[in-house]
């Protein structure tokens, strides 16, 4: 049975060596530390003493007492035997800090209270006590102290408007820093691509640092591509900020302040026995596209880190993984903050890109390939080259899977050449990305482009995919894509399908199938962004809309399944091979098998011995893993025992990511074949054996180490070899065979899918109604057709020709005028104008200036925007639910064109405030707010 000391020798003192304190130097690491009672004495020589700390424990000796540089007591550990619930020392480890801050003055220690295997940190006064994964260095406990001691108010700090300017930005870092004024340390930003998210948490960054809440920020990204895209952004916003890391550095320095990565990086940061990283190291994470896939596979990377954690994702509200907003703690659905795509869309001015969506669809793809469909003239073809045309039979939706027409891929191409947005020439489309569904598929794609438009000398369009090192840095094609005027259609398998920020997007071509509603609006999101006005370029010059060319009814199917395709939860590969295993073992000793038993449990000690010691989940399996240690437990396996294996420990293996997976796959399939022959179950048997003979046939002999094996692999293939297959023949074939599997992916890429280039055409080519509007003409096409009437008639029509030149027109010539617009166009009317324009109050004739360029005729909606927006930059310490007070007023006044002072203390104004605009804002700033609006609506 473990005792107190025993579990200090054994499990405290060595978590307490890997953050760097000697336990047995007495300037880092006091133990017994002796502290007296608390009498009322010491309550009033010490003005520290609280009435609470009269109810002193009875011991007097603390476990550990860690010291600061200073010497003084910066942290207090209480320690309670491994067998015991570590919660059982919360309250006398409190009472030590408040003793020691009694009698020793000076600063509140902070509390930890541990069994060894769970620890608990508690920063008393701050925060309530956490769970975390290791004790922080000296110099952890430093920074936090420094923190505490030096941190300001958050709600007096200013927020940098010239990062995030925006009122849903600043509302958002509100929303956020008055929680964390509230003690919360959980937040998650649900806000569509293109409103600034980066931005958003570089202003908050920058805000909380300099409030002093935040020394060290971590920003996780998903792939390499993100990463240089963030710390760009973090360059430009905060470039004082020493960041990590520099050009070419690849081992962590614990030197900077902002540090940009990948998931899988950081995991193997975290792993890394020979340079452990403090679980206390960072006081912020941002875990960017924050969704529940990313957990499922580098979750151990935000677990193992106690900080502050902000998640940020652009999947709209309604579809946000339910478990996302439970790892955030958000009750009930709801984000920290929110901002959807429609709000942005319909703010006025719009703060994103209105899109069109353009429905094409072949006969190939709506009828399939068969006899029925192929043209006679392809049919004749294929009889004088010998080909059985009843062989031919693929379905449509098989298409660059199993089966390629190559004049399907070209009608798609020459269909983007001529519906896509153009650049100001009207001749090359503008910047577009084509989703494609393989990298085969890309390839196609990239060589029709070559192959028809031979005179853009194969510069038009790239494939650019993520394991191409072509792609990345300084010059990469990505980079070309971005600052140059050629490529201008980047071709991408799933590479470019999030993330990436490329603001002259004007078309988007969906060329294979989504599944993922998630996904499908990440997608869409690429094209999203609005031009910034300082930074034209000339392949771009406006960008009120971008076009989707649908080509795989996306659409349509998001219409009728709203939320896609629900994705099944999978085991991982290692826990099923695992399992396998333990299933053996448990066959195995049934049928007094006692050998074989033994020999798969060794293998299983192995596998588990093998599991990283510094992953989050092998530290918080620390008790069960114990129990596996004994080999007693080994010795009399019973089925309780099993049962206690199949549930603490196999779930343990789905953090093992460093592994060959093809090769644990053919092992996996090896030892379930091995288990069904051990069973005798004969059916189960033929089914397996199969399989693994034609993945032993395709392993290629021409590579020479594969070569090596021929009279394995030849035997392999036998019914002889299956039938007299000895357990230990099992294990020789794995162990021989599985290195080779990855040699598999080559063997049969010559032959892929059937590929044929019969004559296709068009079965539907039509716009379809989807977005905010649902407009058949847009507004920017509606004011892009009045403009082009205006201007083409100035040349022969003397009324315009003498607004033009800055001359009275009378009111009888007006209305001469408008007749005459209106038989150019019926709908060109005052009316719809007045609507178009948003200006309800407009005569016709100042529209016609405004469109000749002769005056600027300001809607009503940037008008009020423009007003509201300058009242929250005179007022920077405006609270979440102040700005979100005026953003209502805003919406209010350009739907009902002005308000008067008692609507505003009343629906929808009671709905932030049962008061209205008195529970929000003072008297004098109601004055403000009154002011503005009378100046509004007058």
């Amino acid at each position: 049975m473990p005792t107190e000391s025993s579990t200090r020798k054994e499990f405290i003192d060595i978590r307490l060596k890997e953050a760097g304190w000697n336990v047995s130097n007495r300037t880092q690491v006091v133990q017994e530390f002796f502290v007296s009672r608390i009498g009322e004495k010491d309550s009033a020589a010490n003005p520290n003493f609280r009435e609470s700390l009269f109810t002193a424990g009875s011991r007097e000796f603390i476990d550990y007492v860690l010291l600061g540089k200073n010497g003084n007591p910066i942290a207090v550990v209480e320690a309670k035997k491994s067998s015991k619930d570590a919660e059982l020392g919360r309250e006398q480890a409190k009472q030590y800090c408040h003793n020691i801050w009694v009698q020793h003055g000076g600063d509140l220690p902070f509390c930890f209270y541990t069994n060894g295997h769970e620890i608990f940190f508690w920063n008393l006064g701050e925060a309530p006590p956490q769970k975390v994964h290791g004790f922080p260095t000296r110099q952890d406990l430093e920074r936090l102290l420094y923190i505490r001691k030096h941190k300001k108010p958050l709600t007096d700090e200013l927020i940098n408007t010239a990062i995030a300017g925006r009122d849903f930005q600043l509302q958002a870092i509100r929303s956020v820093m008055e929680s964390i004024e509230r003690n919360r340390r959980l937040f998650l930003l649900v806000m569509a691509t293109g409103t600034g998210k980066t931005r958003t948490c570089i202003a908050l960054i920058d805000a909380l640092m300099r409030a002093g809440h935040v020394q060290r920020t971590l920003f996780l990204v998903d792939r390499i591509a993100l990463r240089a895209q963030a710390l760009d952004a973090f360059k430009e916003h905060i470039p004082d900020e020493p960041h990590w890391p520099e050009l070419g550095e690849k081992t962590i320095a614990t030197d900077r302040r902002i540090y940009v990565a990948t998931y899988k990086t950081m995991l193997n940061i975290v792993r890394d026995k020979t340079v452990p990283l403090s679980s206390h190291f960072f006081d912020l994470i941002v875990i960017d596209e924050s969704h529940r896939s990313i957990y499922n596979t580098y979750g151990e990377v935000l677990d193992y880190f106690n900080a502050i954690k902000l998640g940020l994702t652009a999947t709209p509200r309604d579809v946000v993984d339910h478990n996302t907003f439970a790892l955030f703690q958000c009750e009930d659905g709801l984000p920290t903050f929110a901002y959807s795509y429609d709000e942005a869309i319909d703010h006025a001015p719009p703060y994103l890109c209105d899109f069109r969506v353009l429905k094409i669809r072949t006969k190939f793809q709506d009828e399939g390939i068969s006899k029925r469909t192929i043209s006679l003239d392809d049919q004749k073809q294929l009889i004088l080259e010998g080909k059985e045309i009843e062989d031919i039979n693929f379905e449509g939706s098989e298409l660059e899977t199993t089966v390629t027409n190559h004049a399907t891929n070209a009608l798609i191409v020459k269909e983007f050449m001529e519906e896509s947005i153009k650049d100001p020439n009207g001749v090359l489309p503008g910047k577009t990305i084509f989703f494609c569904m393989s990298m085969k598929h890309a390839r196609r794609l990239e060589a029709i482009f070559d192959s028809l438009y031979p005179e853009y000398n194969g510069e038009l369009a790239k494939v650019m995919v993520s394991d191409d090192p072509r792609v990345y840095g300084k010059g990469g094609l990505l980079d070309q894509f971005t600052r140059n005027d050629m490529p201008r259609v980047a071709i991408s398998v799933d590479m470019l399908d999030t993330g990436i920020d490329v603001r002259e997007i004007v078309n988007l071509v969906f060329a294979k199938p989504v599944f993922s509603y998630t996904k499908f609006w990440q997608m869409i999101g690429r094209g999203t962004r609005l031009l910034e006005s300082s930074k034209i370029k000339p392949w771009c010059l406006e960008k009120d809309v971008f076009q989707i060319i649908d080509c795989w009814n996306n659409f349509d199917y998001f219409t009728l399944t709203p939320k896609g395709k629900e994705l099944k939860p999978q085991t991982p590969l290692p826990v099923r091979f695992v399992g396998v295993r333990i299933d053996k073992i448990e066959a195995a000793q049934v049928l007094g098998k006692t050998n074989v038993a033994k020999k798969e449990i060794a293998i299983l000690r192995t596998q588990i011995a093998a599991l990283p010691a510094r992953s989050v989940t092998v530290m918080e399996a620390q008790a069960q893993l114990a129990q596996c240690q004994a080999e007693d437990f080994w010795q009399s396996l019973t089925a309780e025992l099993i049962v206690f294996l199949r549930h603490a420990i196999q779930p343990l293996f789905r953090i093992v990511s460093q592994a060959d997976f093809k090769a644990m796959r053919f092992e996996k399939d090896v030892l379930e074949a091995s288990l069904a022959h051990l069973k005798d179950e004969k059916e189960k048997y033929a089914t397996l054996t199969e399989n693994l003979v034609a993945q032993i046939s395709e392993l290629p002999l021409s590579v020479n180490i594969v070569a090596q094996k021929t009279e394995l692999i030849h035997r392999a293939q036998t019914n002889h070899y299956w039938t007299t297959m000895t357990d230990q023949d099992f294990d020789h074939l794995a162990i021989q065979l599985a290195p080779l599997m990855h040699f598999r992916d080559g063997k049969n890429s010559s032959i892929g899918p059937a590929k044929f280039n019969f004559a296709d055409m068009l079965t539907a080519k039509e716009y379809v109604e989807f977005g905010p509007g649902h407009e058949s003409l847009s507004v920017a096409q509606y004011r892009q057709l009045v403009e082009q009437k205006v201007n083409e008639l100035v040349v022969k029509n003397p009324i315009l020709q003498k607004i033009r030149d800055a001359q009275p027109v009378s009111e009888k010539e007006a209305e001469i005028l408008a007749a005459q617009l209106h038989d150019e166009h019926p709908h060109i009317t005052l009316q719809l104008l007045r609507r178009v324009y948003q200006h309800r109050t407009a005569p016709f004739l100042r529209f016609i200036r405004h469109i000749l360029g002769i005056e600027i005729l300001e809607s009503f909606p940037d008008t009020v925007s423009r007003s509201i927006d300058q009242f929250i930059v005179e007022h920077r310490t405006l609270t979440s639910h102040q700005l979100q007070f005026l953003n209502l007023l805003r919406d209010y006044l350009i739907d009902r064109g002005g308000i008067e002072k008692r609507d505003l203390i009343q629906a929808p104004f009671t709905i932030i405030h049962p008061s209205g605009i008195r529970g929000v804002f003072s008297l004098t700033e109601i004055d403000e707010i009154l002011t503005l609006t009378q100046k509004l609506a007058a």
